[in-house]
């Protein structure tokens, strides 16, 4: 955890200034997302980066902790909730193992679970975190997809020399039909699904813990 969270400390102010890849389908996602979301609400959000997600849903939920493994990043989150006067939000430096325990109505994991490195642990983590009943809403880079060309294919392979360079973090070449089946094996019954964008799929989950 310790390398990762460097990598991504170095990462934040640049991170912080990059804008949004599919900005269509990030509005999608995030309203899809809301539409599951009660004012009475508890929610976590893990991986929340610079914190723009947390606090756009914050008015949705009655609070929502947002987590990152980067304080430098969460440092940025809280930044941008004061500019923003959002007052039900709050920042913890925590990965899935340490987030606070809830358990909580709502987890999300927004482009989060490509970049873990032991995957069925986290989600055994997350599991524990969602009260019966609740939800946990993800959305995931599939780049092990079949069809997507050349350019996914050299990044692939440029992948581990990047990693070798400290200029690329962990990255697990997940697909579809696995991740589905990990989150379903986690103790989730899977309520929706999509790819938002269709290419490269980053697949949108919403799952109800059982």
């Amino acid at each position: 955890m310790t390398s990762a969270a460097n990598f991504w400390d170095k990462q934040a102010r640049g991170y912080a200034e990059r804008p949004i890849d599919d900005v269509p389908a990030y509005e999608y996602t995030l309203g899809r997302t809301r539409s599951y979301l009660k004012d009475s609400d508890h929610a976590l959000e893990l991986g929340a980066g610079t914190g723009s997600t947390a606090i756009m849903l914050a008015d949705g939920v009655k609070h929502i902790t947002a987590t990152d493994i980067s304080g430098e990043m969460l440092d940025i989150g809280r930044e941008r909730a004061a500019e923003a006067g959002v007052d039900n939000i709050s920042f913890a430096n925590a990965a899935a193992s340490t987030a606070p325990e809830g358990p909580f109505d709502v987890v999300l994991a927004h482009n989060l679970l490509h970049l873990v490195d032991d995957l069925d642990s986290d989600l055994a983590d997350i599991a524990w975190r969602v009260k019966s009943g609740g939800l946990f809403i993800s959305k995931t880079p599939c780049i092990a997809e079949p069809g997507l060309g050349l350019k996914f294919g050299l990044m692939k392979l440029a992948i581990p020399m990047l990693q070798w360079l400290g200029k690329a973090p962990f990255v697990r070449f997940l697909g579809v039909s696995e991740l589905e089946s990990m989150i379903v094996n986690a103790g989730f019954e899977i309520v929706e699904t999509g790819n938002f964008p269709v290419r490269p799929p980053s697949r949108y989950i919403v799952a109800r813990k059982l």
